[in-house]
């Protein structure tokens, strides 16, 4: 694909024949897509859609305030309860603003565009009635937010899953950044059900099949451990916080009060009990706020499948057999032999 752009420090690397041949085989199809359409970048061939070039340098190059909060993450490791919590931690609570106004207008995701491309925007405006609302969520979603952010007032939320390196440089420097990790293999199971929830990505396969090309970095966004021992290997930073999401399941008002101290904010018992309410499965799961309703309300999500799932660690157990475990395991130990990284039990 040609050189890397001057303000982006990194090639992008078409996929070698076989690992296309692999994409295609999974997806049932013999042609090329969007879903699956990856470029390899830099020297980790982290995996990104094709789409993300046409904003990677802006997104390297965009302007950090002091006062952002940046929450980052592998897909599916949490994210969307962090967001929550810092959010509310950071705007004394306003559930009636958290209720009000959906968390991805109010916690942009940096990436969201890079899921839909000109064909998916034409037979979307096409295949829905309401051609207003399709258009205002064109816009909210499926654009490039790097210019908007320079319009937003401080303080800005922003979240990704984009690795460290491919951020801005100074990033760790000038904002907070909430860094969440999660077992690799709950990171799988919780991957095949949002790709099986966006219409979009539409993965057609059974987890075995989505789980052999997540082993191999064929998943948007792999490899998961290079992505989180660059985190890892910053944990000590001031501005950084790492957590786990077995910690946040297993003793969440712990994580919120670590979460609140890295802010300096200050959290009540009442206020605590409040926050875990609000953020228990019972309750979280159905709060249209953090769930995508708009898409769901366009007809973008399967109605089989929700965006906030089980909430809970370990549920991967409910999906590998013998052969898949013996896999991960051996997988975990390969790319853990250069790192202290270890997943929280």
């Amino acid at each position: 694909m040609g050189e890397a752009n001057l303000s982006f420090p990194y090639d992008f690397k078409e996929l070698e024949p076989e690992e296309k041949t692999k994409l295609l085989k999974a997806y049932k199809t013999s042609e090329p897509d969007h879903k699956f359409d990856f470029v390899s970048i830099g020297p980790k061939k982290y995996k990104q859609l094709r789409t993300y070039c046409q904003d990677a340098a802006n997104i390297y190059n965009m302007p950090v305030r002091s006062s952002d909060i940046f929450v980052i993450s592998h897909q599916r490791s949490g994210t969307t309860m962090t967001q929550e919590i810092v959010w509310l931690l950071d705007n004394n609570f306003d559930y009636a603003e958290a209720k009000a106004k959906a968390l991805h207008e109010r916690f942009p995701f940096l990436e969201f565009f890079t899921y839909f491309d000109q064909k998916w925007e034409e037979d979307f405006l096409q295949s829905t009635d309401d051609k207003r609302k399709a258009l205002e969520l064109i816009e909210s979603i499926a654009r490039p937010i790097t210019g908007k952010l320079l319009t937003l007032p401080s303080p800005r939320y922003i979240k990704t899953h984009i690795p460290l390196s491919l951020l801005p440089p100074g990033l760790l420097d000038t904002a907070k950044v909430v860094y969440v990790a999660r077992d690799p293999r709950d990171v799988a199971v919780s991957s095949y059900h949002l790709y099986r929830l966006y219409k979009v990505m539409n993965f057609p396969g059974t987890f075995k099949e989505f789980w052999g090309l997540f082993v191999q970095d064929l998943v948007n966004r792999t490899p998961i451990f290079e992505h989180m021992k660059e985190a890892w290997n910053l944990r000590h930073h001031k501005n950084m916080l790492f957590l786990f999401f077995e910690e946040l399941v297993k003793d969440l008002p712990a994580s919120i009060q670590r979460i609140a101290d890295f802010l300096g904010k200050e959290v009540s018992i009442e206020q605590m009990n409040k926050l875990c309410d609000h953020l228990s499965i019972e309750n979280f799961s159905k709060n249209e706020a953090v769930n995508y309703h708009s898409l769901r309300e366009l007809g973008l999500l399967a109605s089989d499948e929700q965006f906030v799932r089980k909430g809970k660690s370990g549920g991967w157990r409910e999906y590998f057999d013998k052969e898949m475990e013996q896999q991960a395991e051996q997988w975990i130990a390969a790319n853990l032999r250069d790192t202290d990284l270890r997943f929280a039990q």
